[in-house]
């Protein structure tokens, strides 16, 4: 997991803008907090940033804080986010419109309650190793052994369970397309 203690990150900070030239979802990932992982010249790491600490590595879930995802729609935030190889993000809240962005491209949002996100970032800044496991079936993620439950939305689970989107859903009801179809010429 890794952790990135800071409220109100916004679409701009996942992904400047001036990387949102394609429309493919490839490639986005490494730009991911270019601005927050980049001293001015883009490119020198901040040693400091979590992303570009060696014990943050190849996590899958992101730990971020409150308001996660504010600032203008883009679904570029949760490719870029994908891309770099995040799963899920773990946060007390997210935006509305990243929250369906999200949705729409199968990165998990969970929330949870500020005590316990806030004791997250507390453990994994003491060990880096902690791990936390996602059930999305049970909707619950353990950390340290307690198991919490986060609401979801129960559409958005199930496309996220059998790896769906708007259009594959849709067409899960191709033969009751084809017989409405035949119903009505």
């Amino acid at each position: 997991m890794t952790p990135l203690h800071r409220d109100d990150v916004d679409t701009d900070q996942i992904i400047p803008a001036r990387y949102l030239t394609a429309t493919d979802k490839k490639g986005f990932g490494e730009h991911l907090f270019m601005d927050l992982r980049f001293e001015n010249d883009s490119l020198t790491l901040k040693p400091d940033f979590p992303l570009n600490q060696e014990q943050y590595k190849g996590a899958e879930i992101l730990l971020a804080h409150e308001n996660f995802g504010c600032g203008s729609s883009r679904e570029h935030a949760p490719w870029a986010l994908l891309g770099w190889g995040f799963r899920a993000v773990v946060a007390i809240s997210f935006a509305d419109i990243f929250t369906n962005n999200s949705a729409k491209n199968g990165l998990l949002l969970v929330e949870l309650p500020r005590e316990v996100v806030d004791a997250m970032h507390a453990d994994v800044l003491k060990n880096p190793k902690e791990q936390a496991a996602i059930d999305l079936g049970k909707q619950t993620i353990t950390w340290k052994g307690q198991a919490y439950t986060f609401p979801i939305n129960p559409f958005v689970k199930k496309c996220m369970m059998e790896g769906l989107d708007d259009v594959g859903y849709t067409l899960s009801f191709a033969n009751d397309i084809i017989a409405y179809e035949q119903r009505t010429v």
